[in-house]
């Protein structure tokens, strides 16, 4: 499957695991998704990050909610986010945090956090 979307600076990164310790064994925190390839994934535009919410389920898995240009809306009609922390052993994957999104809804962070998103096809 190919991925157009941004990548995490990986030097930012390490700060952004500092602030947002994450919950389940498996750190994923790698990458927001605009589109998959059954849309025709371009390279996007360069875009402003900030995560602004946060969302665990309790069952292994945990994300954070990302506004790209001020707006958390993705145009298939889901929530921005970056896949924060996974538990593997417990069958988790990331695919499933729009799913768990969808669910729950997710809670604010206060302040929201600057993030930085490098345009990337993946």
């Amino acid at each position: 499957m190919t991925v157009s979307g941004w990548k995490l600076d990986r030097a930012e990164r390490n700060m952004l695991l500092d602030r947002f310790a994450p919950i389940w064994p498996d750190a994923i925190a790698d990458h927001v998704t605009l589109v998959t390839d059954s849309q025709a994934p371009q390279r996007p535009p360069a875009a402003e990050g900030k995560i602004v919410g946060e969302v665990d389920d309790g069952e292994g898995l945990q994300a954070m909610v990302v506004a790209v240009d001020g707006s958390t809306d993705r145009p298939d009609g889901s929530v921005f986010h970056i896949t924060w922390s996974l538990d593997r052993a417990r069958g988790r994957e990331p695919v499933e945090s729009n799913d768990v999104i969808a669910r729950l809804g997710w809670r604010p962070v206060d302040p929201p956090q600057p993030v930085t998103l490098i345009p990337a096809i993946w």
